[in-house]
C-alpha cells in the first residue's frame, strides 16, 4: 500500500495502514543542526543577561565583562541623574 502526502515541502507522509505519519526517507539531521545552533544562541542571550559566564563570540578570559560594564554604565548614568536632580534642587533655591 502506499502513503499519503502530509507536507511534501518536509517529507511527512502518512502510513494509512499503521496511522503514523512519518518521513518518506528523508533525514532531519539539518533541522537537528539549525535547532542545535539556535539552541546555543539562546543560552548565549541567557547568560548575557545575567552578566556572568564566557559568552560565545568573546575571547576567552572575559567572563565578567559584560558585570563589570554594566557597573560602570549604571555609576555614570547615576551620576548624570544626580547631578540633574542637584541642579533642579539647586535652581529652586535660587529662584
Amino acid at each position: 500500500m502506499g502513503y499519503v502526502l502530509v507536507l511534501p515541502e518536509f517529507g511527512l507522509v502518512a502510513d494509512p495502514v499503521l496511522g503514523f505519519v512519518t518521513t518518506a526517507g528523508e533525514s532531519y539531521q539539518p533541522i537537528i543542526d539549525r535547532v542545535a545552533e539556535l539552541d546555543k544562541v539562546a543560552d548565549d542571550l541567557v547568560n548575557m543577561l545575567s552578566g556572568e559566564g564566557n559568552l560565545l563570540n568573546s575571547y576567552p578570559g572575559r567572563e565578567k565583562s559584560l558585570l563589570y560594564a554594566g557597573g560602570v554604565t549604571a555609576f555614570w548614568y547615576g551620576l548624570a541623574v544626580g547631578l540633574l536632580i542637584a541642579a533642579v534642587v539647586a535652581l529652586q533655591y535660587l529662584g
